[in-house]
């Protein structure tokens, strides 16, 4: 029987993160993964008909997402993003209407003030009011998204175009669901010292090919195992690790991340888990929070007058379209369309939704309006991510009662909400615990 240092379980953003990180430093990992690909809730698949690989939902990171781009590093994938030299932001409006927020390339936070003043779609009284968000930034961030946005004077087309997309992209929550807490760090994080924070980075190949097959590469290179359709259960007696079984077959290490997310914890484990009994109970009060991806196959090139590789699209139901030909060349070629805090839409059926979402897209782009629609998808992720609206019960640190036993997820309490880069910090967090 092969030995490890120790075994990772999940292989997802969390637990490769932790893996390679771990690699890095000399520890022989093994990486176990229940499903027959990596990547967790940030992978992809072959679509049956066009054969294409389609992400299982749109994924955008951030220039300020500085532990996932530690981790790219490491694993050589850096380049598999593609990040803007300043924020830029093309909106369509209701009437089709093109309207840019395009930052300069000044000094941060310079830039995105600079951004905001020259926006074509604001009036002169909605931009003064941003300066009341940018000035006071982390002052009272009690309340909801809505209430703090209120207090701060935020109303007309910059809370509707700006904040409110914005929150919701974040948090994938409603603004007056979610709290204002998590979207104000991550605002701090986007005003931060650099002025590539603020920009949007855009993977440049399906996800699992972005970080999941380098990562699976780095840790297999340094001697470590990743091994798929790998049930295991984590077995725990006297408060601490007693051992990990997949299916059946006992993997020698004595220490375990268990990298899976809040809802899969539960089974994860066996034995004696009273000393986890608190972690459990809160896991299991998490509520859940979808998001809805409609891809869009037509027959010919629908966004040919830009170069957008995505446009907002205030006012409708889906609020962002990603044109994948462009995102990730010609192997691509159809729209992705993205609806986050998508409780009404999750339950629709697929015909009602692909028809929601291409009505969108003719009512916004012209070249959509004469082609013909070939096929249409959807993926619904109904648990893409936790609830962060006040109330709430307590996340989890890395560490546990249970000696051997780690945490990693975006759900480990990292004063972020559901991102990759709550991900990535607590895969971090977790190897640095056991390096301590």
């Amino acid at each position: 029987m092969p030995h490890f240092d120790l075994a990772v379980i999940g292989g997802g953003v969390a637990g490769l993160a932790a893996a390679t990180a771990l690699a890095e430093r000399g520890q022989r990992v093994v990486v176990l993964e229940a499903r027959g690909a990596l990547g967790g809730r940030a992978t992809a698949f072959r679509d049956r008909e066009t054969g294409e690989l389609v992400d299982n939902g749109q994924h955008v990171l951030f220039g300020c997402y500085h532990e996932t781009f530690a981790f790219l590093r490491r694993i050589g994938a850096e380049g598999n993003v593609r990040v803007q030299p300043a924020l830029e932001v093309p909106y369509l409006d209701l009437d089709g209407r093109r309207s840019v927020l395009r930052c300069p390339k000044w000094p941060a936070p310079l830039h995105l003030l600079g951004g905001v003043f020259g926006w074509d779609a604001l009036s002169r009284s909605e931009k003064l009011r941003v300066l009341r968000v940018a000035f006071r930034l982390k002052a009272d961030a009690t309340g909801t998204v809505s209430q703090w946005l209120t207090r701060r004077g935020q109303r007309g087309r910059i809370r509707e175009w700006l904040w409110e997309p914005l929150a919701i992209a974040a948090l994938n929550e409603a603004p007056q669901e979610a709290a204002a807490a998590p979207f104000v760090r991550v605002l701090s994080q986007m005003f931060g010292r650099r002025r590539t924070d603020s920009s949007i980075a855009l993977p440049t190949t399906p996800l699992h090919e972005m970080y999941a097959t380098p990562a699976r590469a780095f840790i297999e290179g340094r001697g470590g195992e990743v091994r798929l359709n790998a049930l295991a259960r984590v077995r725990i007696a006297n408060g601490r690790l007693d051992g990990i079984d997949v299916r059946g077959e006992p993997i020698a290490a004595k220490t375990a991340i268990a990298a899976v997310p809040w809802f899969a914890l539960q089974t994860l484990l066996a034995g004696d888990v009273t000393p986890l009994r608190d972690v459990l109970a809160n896991a299991a009060r998490m509520t859940a929070k979808p998001i809805v991806t409609v891809n869009l196959w037509y027959d010919r090139v629908v966004m040919p007058l830009t170069d957008d590789e995505f446009v907002g699209l205030p006012g409708r139901q889906m609020q962002w379209v990603f044109d994948k030909r462009r995102v990730f060349g010609e192997s691509a070629s159809h729209l992705s369309l993205v609806a986050s805090g998508a409780d009404a839409l999750a339950g629709q059926d697929t015909p009602a939704l692909v028809a929601m979402a291409a009505r969108e897209v003719a009512g916004a782009i012209p070249g959509a309006r004469a082609a013909h629609l070939v096929r249409g998808t959807v993926v619904r992720e109904k648990r893409a991510t936790f609830s962060v609206a006040p109330g709430q019960p307590p996340r989890p640190g890395v560490t546990t009662p249970v000696a051997g036993l780690f945490l990693a997820g975006d759900w480990i309490d990292t004063g972020l909400p559901a991102t990759i880069e709550s991900a990535a910090l607590a895969g971090h967090r977790a190897a640095a615990a056991i390096l301590r």
